[in-house]
């Protein structure tokens, strides 16, 4: 696969191309120049270690472990960066070759919070999915709901009867995106619409449905008339909490019936509502056991040889991404081997410049791709198509062709009372114990990043996954829009990725002798954020305190020495913007990028750390915290604006704060030092340190205002304030070794 080709047989041609990135060769020689400028800096600190009894001394020695493991993540970094990897599907020649044997296609979409993730949002990324380009009798949607809401029920119900209106709608017309909140908020104006009456129509529809929704969550009551429509409310009649009820399946459309048809008369894709028992003392697994729950019901009513994972809050962007996605796994030559296909994550409510850094532009474009050039593309938790036989634990054997070009076993004999009935018995509390499930079958359980662990698994087994990145985004989310939602998210995903590290599925032991060792380093690019931390926090507290004492931690400016320094920091750095522009960023953006790596890494990241700890030495269990998504219209007004969102008293903001003040007081101490030496020997001594703390200043500009100058309810509380400055205060009275 890693052939220019996708592959065939010389009389059919490729179903896709992998072609590798441009000037690769020359990458490599100047990442080589930067790896000798990271041994010149190793080689000066081990060789200019202050005496014992030197002010200094231990700072020194700290100076030396950071810059090292600053310097072996970097080298860890470059491993996808020496093999990135394009790919482009044909799906023009799928649909000549295969168009009358199309394959089956569940799609999984899991929500947990109809408060969080309420269930407008859920049913427009069912919609979106439920009006793919692709033959609709062959799709089958299954919701998760963890949240065992009966609002959440009654959304999907509605969205069902919109959908015989809005499918045809979609293909009639080819709009884009088939999300119709997003849909609708891209095409405001009906003056812009050559089908304008239809528009208009339609339009009224989708907002007497969401008001319907949207009244019955505010009123917590569904009114009778429509309880009475379909049977599955009867579920909710016995005694439903969220974490305490019975084993729910609900078939909404049953895609099996030729008489379930949309208003044109096609029929209407398979539509099933589940949600798993849940009891209080019995472990759920969180996202992973749903979607292993999902993976069983889905096996008893329609066992689609290719399956879609989403997230509720990430609608489908591109109609014929069923159809790319298939071009890879039935590709005569290389398909068999291919497990997964991944998308990146996008975002369709980021602000101009993206000022909380989730986008990821060079992650997607460079880093992700590099991954997939190994054939071990990351599975990212949403986003991905699967093959289901890899789910379920089968090993890659080299005769095996790819079951796929079968009928998904609908069963028309059972009736819908006996698929949910048999479906039910599926997702009891019970049922998996003694079993594989959440070991080697299924995603793998006891990690919060469950995706990344059972991606490696899949690829230890065997077999090849894909990433596949198109101009056009495949798939939309919600995007953090606080600070603390962000930082949140992060320490979320950064705990889970440190806990692989630990565990037996770390890529180095795990992966060893079955995947790339170049993959394996880049497995580690992500589970070692978390470590990250403490040279990052070293650097941005250490040096601007030896500058408030007067002790230099880096070589003179009239030394060759610093040559190192600076050609690494200025290669790096104007390397990182070239990139970012590649990738589609701005110069912007790059820069509120800097400052998010810096503040994720001194709070989310460090945090993270100590709570895998704790788990490690069994003081703490795994938790899975949601975002929420879900802001006020005053929130939302400052992110539109980019001004940053703090208004919590998090221990994290505190960090970040007394931290933000301690660059600013070093800076000013540092250039009076500076100014008033007659002679320049602090000049040639501190201005290293000065540089520094001018660069953490300049990032820290949204914190200081936020501490000193905003009134909004997005400022730094003062409790947080009076924190910091004491914290600062006895910072500057420790003494420096």
């Amino acid at each position: 696969m890693g052939k220019q080709e996708g592959g065939g047989e010389e009389s059919l041609p490729p179903l896709f191309e992998s072609r590798r990135a441009r000037f690769i060769g020359l990458y490599r020689v100047f990442a080589s120049t930067i790896l000798v400028g990271v041994c010149l800096i190793w080689v000066y600190r081990v060789t200019n270690i202050p005496r014992a009894g030197e002010a200094g001394r231990w700072a020194w020695l700290g100076m030396l472990m950071a810059e090292f493991w600053f310097g072996l993540y970097w080298i860890i970094t470059q491993s996808p960066r020496w093999n990135v990897t394009y790919r482009q599907p044909f799906k023009d020649r799928l649909s000549h070759r295969y168009e009358d044997k199309l394959p089956g296609v569940d799609i999984f979409i899991c929500t947990a919070d109809p408060k969080m993730e309420p269930p407008t949002l859920v049913i427009n990324t069912v919609l979106s999915v439920l009006s793919y380009n692709y033959p609709t009798e062959k799709l089958s949607v299954y919701l998760s709901d963890d949240g065992g809401s009966e609002f959440t029920f009654y959304a999907l119900l509605e969205a069902s009867r919109f959908a015989k209106y809005w499918i045809p709608f979609c293909k009639k017309f080819n709009v884009e995106p088939r999300s119709p909140e997003a849909y609708f908020a891209l095409h405001s104006d009906v003056h812009d619409i050559k089908y304008g009456q239809e528009w208009l129509e339609i339009k009224k529809l989708y907002e007497e449905m969401k008001n319907r929704i949207e009244s019955a969550v505010a009123t917590a009551e569904i009114p009778v008339e429509i309880k009475k429509q379909h049977k599955g409310f009867s579920e909710w009649n016995l005694k439903v909490a969220k974490n305490d009820h019975q084993s729910i399946v609900q078939i909404i459309t049953d895609g099996r019936d030729i008489n379930a048809v949309d208003n044109d008369g096609c029929q209407l894709p398979m539509m099933v509502y589940m949600s798993r028992e849940k009891k209080p003392q019995q472990p759920h697994n969180f996202k992973a056991g749903a979607l292993n729950a999902l993976l069983r019901v889905s096996s008893e009513i329609s066992n689609a040889p290719f399956i879609l994972l989403l997230d509720c809050d990430m609608y489908a962007n591109n109609a014929d991404s069923i159809r790319e996605a298939l071009c890879f796994f039935l590709d005569e030559k290389y398909g068999p081997e291919i497990a997964y296909v991944q998308h990146p994550q996008g975002y369709n409510n980021l602000t101009k410049d993206d000022i909380y850094g989730n986008e990821c532009f060079v992650i997607n474009a460079v880093e992700l791709a590099g991954l997939g050039g190994y054939g071990t593309a990351l599975f990212c938790g949403t986003g991905c198509f699967h093959r289901r036989e890899c789910l379920f634990g089968r090993k890659y054997s080299k005769d095996y062709t790819g079951h796929w070009n079968i009928e998904s076993q609908k069963t028309i004999e059972r009736s819908i009372k006996e698929l949910e009935e048999s479906a039910k018995a599926l997702i009891s509390c019970s049922y998996e114990k003694g079993t594989q499930w959440g070991k080697e079958m299924g995603l793998i359980y006891g990690c919060p990043v469950e995706d990344i662990a059972t991606g490696l698994a899949v690829q230890c087994r065997g077999w090849k996954s894909i990433y596949y990145n198109p101009e056009r985004k495949d798939f939309l989310g919600v995007a953090p829009n606080t600070l603390d939602i962000a930082l949140i998210q992060h320490k979320r995903w950064s705990e889970g990725l440190f806990q692989i590290f630990f565990s037996k599925y770390c890529p180095f032991i795990y992966g060893h002798g079955k995947i790339h060792l170049g993959a394996q380093m880049a497995y580690c690019i992500y589970l070692l954020w978390a470590p990250f931390s403490f040279p990052t926090l070293y650097y941005v507290t250490i040096p601007p305190l030896c500058l408030l004492h007067g002790i230099p931690l880096f070589p003179k400016v009239s030394s060759l020495w610093f040559l190192a320094f600076a050609y690494v920091f200025i290669a790096k750095n104007v390397y990182s913007i070239v990139e970012a522009l590649r990738s589609g960023s701005t110069l912007k953006a790059w820069w509120y990028l800097q400052r998010m790596w810096l503040i994720r890494r001194i709070t989310s990241y460090f945090f993270a750390f100590f709570d895998t700890i704790k788990r490690q030495l069994g003081l703490s269990e795994t938790e899975f915290a949601l975002t929420d998504k879900v802001i006020t219209d005053d929130v939302s007004k400052r992110y539109e604006q980019e001004i940053m969102e703090f208004g919590s008293a998090s221990i994290m903001y505190t960090v970040l704060a007394t931290s933000a003040l301690l660059n600013f007081l070093s800076l000013v101490w540092g250039t009076k030092r500076v100014v008033m030496d007659r002679h320049s020997k602090a000049l040639d001594q501190l201005i290293s340190q000065v540089i520094l703390s001018v660069i953490l200043v300049l990032i820290n500009l949204p914190v200081y205002q936020a501490l000193f100058i905003r009134s909004d309810k997005g400022h730094i509380p003062s409790s947080v304030t009076f924190k910091s400055v004491f914290l600062l205060a006895l910072a500057c009275l420790m003494p420096i070794y």
